[in-house]
């Protein structure tokens, strides 16, 4: 692993002129000026099991390497892993509005880490650590992954959560 980033972005070996977007899957070059595509969703993870997890950090494509540890720690608990989920970092998403992303994903499950509906323009608020149930998709909101790792108490509120939504 890389020690300030999960991918290597090659920065200085683009054409000049150009943009370079980096995914867990794929890495997108776009020239300067009018685009008739839309802008990238990159994301980490494979989707394989209709998982999003939202996060935001700036200044990181997805999320610090101590959190994506965290999350794989939470995620195998709940008998996943990072192929099962998609892992959005709003502060390089397109959008972030939960219309776009729900429109984009069509998740059966989201998790907010230390974000709130409000933030993401949903049209319900509910606090954290409550599974709620939406528009065909079950929601839950919590602290930041550093406020959980931190905390053995708020790490327990969020495993009974995470054993509610995912059966486990």
């Amino acid at each position: 692993m890389y020690r300030t980033s999960l991918v290597d972005t090659n920065e200085g070996v683009r054409p000049p002129g150009q943009k370079q977007t980096v995914s867990a899957a794929t890495t997108t070059i776009e020239s300067k000026g009018k685009s008739t595509r839309p802008p990238a969703w990159n994301y980490l993870g494979d989707y394989k099991k209709s998982i999003l997890i939202i996060v935001r950090y700036d200044n990181t494509p997805h999320l610090p390497d101590q959190q994506l540890d965290f999350l794989s720690s939470v995620l195998t608990a709940c008998k996943l892993s990072v192929g099962d989920v998609a892992v959005i970092n709003i502060a390089n998403a397109p959008s972030a509005v939960y219309k776009d992303l729900q429109e984009k994903f069509k998740s059966r499950f989201t998790v907010l880490f230390g974000l709130t509906p409000q933030q993401l323009e949903m049209p319900l608020s509910f606090p954290e650590f409550q599974v709620q149930a939406f528009n065909n998709c079950t929601y839950l909101h919590a602290p930041a992954l550093e406020a959980l790792e931190a905390d053995k108490v708020l790490k327990r509120k969020l495993w009974v959560c995470l054993r509610k939504m995912f059966g486990v």
